[in-house]
């Protein structure tokens, strides 16, 4: 067996704790719905915030910021179908805030349509070029996917914006031992650790990378038996419009 195939078999750890929901986030920040409406949803009255979100987007079907927080208020609720449909209400009617088509696509991701995700983090990436959430989630995506040279060309533009990201520098690793690259896995790994010492996903993926070298360099069977490694991802790194 080839190092190359050996590195294609390993299981690691793609654990890219929730960065959560941030109070502020690209140009909605400074835009307003409606001053209850948005008060709720600031305070995290979801319920409030559905209630009354509704209602004004009952008055005006075509306020795009009364959908786009109806969807969030709606996702915080685990209420994913809703979610989705609020956003993509926004999206059609004009909004073209990047953080809006960064939660459709974390939402569409949590539903399984990778390929309605990928279309929706490519936008927020075209709106959003210099917010390292885009480029990043993009990155996981295409992870997901297979598409191991554009996942880390979208978490390297990631870590140029902001180079103190434990989850995209692990991540980093992650693809680069899945693209046959150990030494730059290890390297990437070994500086977090460094640098992190309480990451444990770093340390976790050294140990498993020594492990598949010991196993190369052994007597092994032709297909080395991946370790049983837990395989997390984002589940909300949404944005609060």
């Amino acid at each position: 067996m080839s190092r190359h195939q050996i590195w294609l078999c390993a299981v690691f750890v793609l654990l890219l704790i929730g960065i959560g929901r941030i109070a502020r986030a690209g140009e909605s920040e400074r835009q307003v719905c409606d001053v209850r409406a948005d008060y709720a949803l600031g305070i995290e009255d979801y319920p409030e915030a559905i209630r009354l979100h509704s209602e004004i987007a009952r008055e005006h079907p075509d306020a795009t910021l009364a959908h786009y927080h109806l969807g969030f208020a709606q996702g915080m609720m685990g209420n994913r179908a809703a979610e989705v449909r609020e956003y993509q209400r926004a999206a059609a009617l004009g909004l073209k805030n990047w953080d809006l088509f960064l939660n459709l696509g974390l939402a569409q991701l949590q539903n399984g349509d990778l390929d309605g995700s990928t279309d929706s983090l490519r936008q927020a990436v075209f709106l959003g070029e210099n917010h390292s959430e885009s480029h990043f989630n993009l990155g996981l995506v295409y992870e997901r996917r297979g598409m191991l040279p554009d996942a880390e060309h979208e978490m390297l533009a990631s870590l140029r914006l902001n180079p103190d990201q434990p989850d995209a520098r692990n991540t980093l690793g992650v693809i680069y031992a899945q693209e046959g690259k150990p030494d730059r896995a290890s390297m990437i790994w070994h500086q977090l650790v460094r640098d992190t010492p309480d990451y444990e996903p770093a340390r976790t993926n050294l140990a498993l990378l020594g492990g598949h070298i010991e196993a190369a360099r052994g007597d092994t069977a032709a297909v080395v038996p991946p370790p049983a490694a837990a395989v997390k991802v984002v589940e909300d790194a949404r944005k609060l419009p």
